[in-house]
């Protein structure tokens, strides 16, 4: 046999080659730049997952460094509902009513979302249930496949937990229950005004899978996820605990619907303790009433009453025009307009000094000393405490309350103001208000947030933020002071039951009528306060209780009174605040 030519040989060799490589060329230009989205689909669908790495959130910590609210471990179970519905036999099989029943019994899930996620034919990955304490994950996982069901495992996912239960909920607000997609929502307090700096950012992470399984070798690739930032509040974790229970016990045995109690530092106005009642344990919001879950403190706003008279006669002083000893012949009732103005108790004339006006917490007394401010000046020593203005602490949904305007502004209307009507506040409000008097005439503003924090609101809050002004000189904020003692002679006074064994005490009473919002009219319920320093010579704690609607007929002393002094007397043991030996102010109430 004769060989071929062996040109014509290698010439047919070449094109083939050729062929092969154009072949291959044209896979290649397909696969690059004709069909690319496609094709990652179809790779994807194949066997590409792609799972969230979570954030761990910050935790909310007290001023000791205590947690409030923390992320523990946890996992999220998740399915490929194409393994969820194969049999041991690779063949397709309608196992996920079975498995949504099983799931939905034992993690407290609905049936019928499980049922859907399951049944998903354009995703190998769906959701089942998240932050799921990890023991109690990893039980069902193995039971399940224990009952020969496929396609279930679990991922890392941090459990939000409130160590604490209902310490400062109200203020700490609460996560929502995670949607579809995984991600949760903060629905209240700080974990929702603060979420930016709390949550972080979620990672991701990409890989191959053949059979369910991770494919070792195959694609892979992962965006690590970014922590969030710790958040430190001012709140003294067990002073708070302390007062919450302290307000509790204060409203349920005046028969009354709210209240509120605040511990502040009267130096630097931060907030030691703020609580709330009724409030809700934070691991449990759904179980609380809707209303009890905000914070009355900032968000409420009510006639303040007469805790509003040490602001009145303060200012008074402070413009030179009365002193402690000035005599006032105050009658049974005075007329105002077209109105009358009583005491909250029936009497003839009486000879008081301005202490006694307000040891006896006379609104007759108060109208006749205010009637010596001149045009706007009383308004503008009001708004110089703060009232009328948001404390801007870092609490969504504050109220700036009502501070009438000028133009508004009457003699009628200052009469009331003056004893603390026609004017609103919120709780945090008038405890700094007094607390200026306290800080010898220096208004601080108040704190919630150790150091700083930007909302995500963008605004900037906390102690590095804090700003000062004065409002009445050093000797006014003394003499108001020593007219405050009085309050709580049990001689002179209407508040003896606020007394702190062993420390003299500065304080005021509080009794507004309520304003029903229904028909803007006094409904005939109360609201009682007491607001207070200690030591009073050497101030370290202003502490306001307030209390709406008791029906038990007691008023700011009785109620509020004895509820500060177990407070503050807390307080002051627990920061070691040793007695100064001074003796309480024996200013004359009467002449």
């Amino acid at each position: 046999m004769r060989r071929g030519n062996p040109v014509v040989r290698l010439r047919w060799g070449f094109l083939v080659i050729a062929i092969v490589l154009s072949v291959f060329g044209a896979r290649l230009v397909q696969l690059q730049a004709v069909d690319p989205d496609d094709l990652a689909t179809m790779a994807a669908d194949e066997g590409l997952v792609t799972v969230s790495l979570p954030a761990e959130r910050g935790d909310i910590l007290d001023r000791n460094g205590e947690p409030l609210a923390e992320s523990a471990d946890g996992l999220m179970i998740v399915a490929d509902p194409v393994l969820v519905n194969t049999d041991e036999d690779g063949n397709e099989a309608d196992r996920a009513p079975a498995l949504a029943r099983f799931l939905s019994r034992r993690l407290d899930i609905d049936y019928f979302t499980t049922l859907k996620r399951l049944r998903r034919t354009d995703t190998r990955f769906q959701y089942i249930a998240r932050e799921v304490p990890e023991a109690k994950a990893t039980a069902v996982v193995d039971k399940a496949e224990a009952l020969g069901f496929n396609g279930l495992d679990t991922e890392r996912d941090p459990i939000r937990e409130y160590p604490a239960g209902d310490v400062a909920a109200n203020l700490l607000g609460f996560l929502g229950t995670p949607d579809d997609d995984g991600n949760t929502t903060p629905l209240a307090g700080f974990e929702l005004t603060f979420n930016d700096m709390l949550s972080g950012t979620d990672g991701s992470e990409t890989y191959s899978t053949a059979g369910g399984t991770r494919t070792p070798l195959g694609t892979s690739s992962t965006t690590d996820a970014v922590d969030g930032q710790d958040l430190t509040t001012t709140i003294d974790r067990q002073l708070q605990w302390y007062t919450q229970r302290v307000l509790q016990q204060t409203v349920k045995g005046s028969g009354g619907e709210s209240g509120v109690a605040i511990v502040m530092d009267s130096q630097t106005g931060e907030v030691l303790a703020l609580a709330d009642y009724p409030t809700y344990d934070a691991n449990d919001p759904s179980a609380a009433d809707s209303a009890d879950l905000g914070a009355r403190s900032l968000q409420d706003v009510y006639e303040p009453g007469s805790v509003e008279k040490v602001l009145t006669l303060s200012s008074l002083i402070d413009e030179g025009k009365v002193t402690p000893r000035t005599k006032l012949k105050v009658p049974g009732s005075l007329a105002s307009g077209d109105t009358t103005i009583h005491d909250w108790w029936s009497h003839g004339t009486l000879k008081l000094t301005l202490a006694g006006v307000l040891a006896k917490s006379s609104n007759i007394g108060t109208v006749l000393a205010a009637r010596k401010f001149g045009t706007g000046e009383l308004r503008s020593y009001l708004k110089s405490f703060g009232l009328g203005a948001a404390t801007n602490v870092g609490v969504s949904g504050e109220s700036a309350g009502i501070l009438p305007s000028l133009s508004e502004w009457t003699q009628t209307l200052q009469d009331r103001i003056a004893f603390g009507q026609s004017v609103s506040v919120n709780a945090l409000q008038i405890t700094s208000a007094v607390n200026t008097i306290a800080n010898g005439g220096v208004y601080v503003s108040p704190s919630l947030i150790e150091g700083s924090a930007t909302t995500d609101s963008g605004d900037t809050v906390g102690t590095d933020t804090t700003t000062t002004h004065r409002v009445v000189s050093k000797r006014a904020a003394k003499e108001t002071t020593e007219m405050m003692e009085r309050v709580v002679d049990p001689d002179a006074g209407v508040a003896p039951a606020a007394q702190v064994p062993g420390y003299v005490v500065a304080g005021k009473t509080g009794t507004a009528q309520r304003v029903n919002s229904d028909c803007g009219c006094y409904d005939g319920s109360y609201t009682v306060s007491f607001a207070g320093f200690a030591p009073a010579d050497d101030p370290r704690f202003t502490v306001y209780v307030m209390v709406q609607g008791p029906t038990n007929g007691g008023g700011g002393g009785s109620v509020g009174g004895p509820a500060f002094s177990k407070i503050m007397g807390y307080a002051l043991r627990r920061y070691a605040v040793e007695p100064t030996g001074e003796k309480a102010s024996t200013l004359p109430v009467e002449w």
